[in-house]
């Protein structure tokens, strides 16, 4: 839209964000095509994915240790 001649106001108004969202998304996406962007949200969920098992299997081997201890 910015090509088209468009100011960032107009372009922020026709996607409903805010201008800090869109220079945020810009600062972070900005040089990337469309694909590297999908990748990289690909990346990120299987990230938090990844940290959600971790944190998960972390408490599970706390509860076996304080088990093993006699502390319930």
């Amino acid at each position: 839209m910015l090509s088209t001649g468009k100011t960032i106001g107009q372009v922020t108004q026709a996607l409903e964000i805010s201008e800090q969202t869109f220079h945020r998304w810009r600062n972070q996406y900005g040089g990337m095509k469309a694909e590297e962007a999908k990748r990289l949200k690909e990346l990120e969920e299987e990230n938090r994915r990844l940290k959600k098992l971790l944190a998960e299997a972390e408490v599970d081997k706390a509860i076996l240790k304080e088990a093993l201890e006699g502390n319930y």
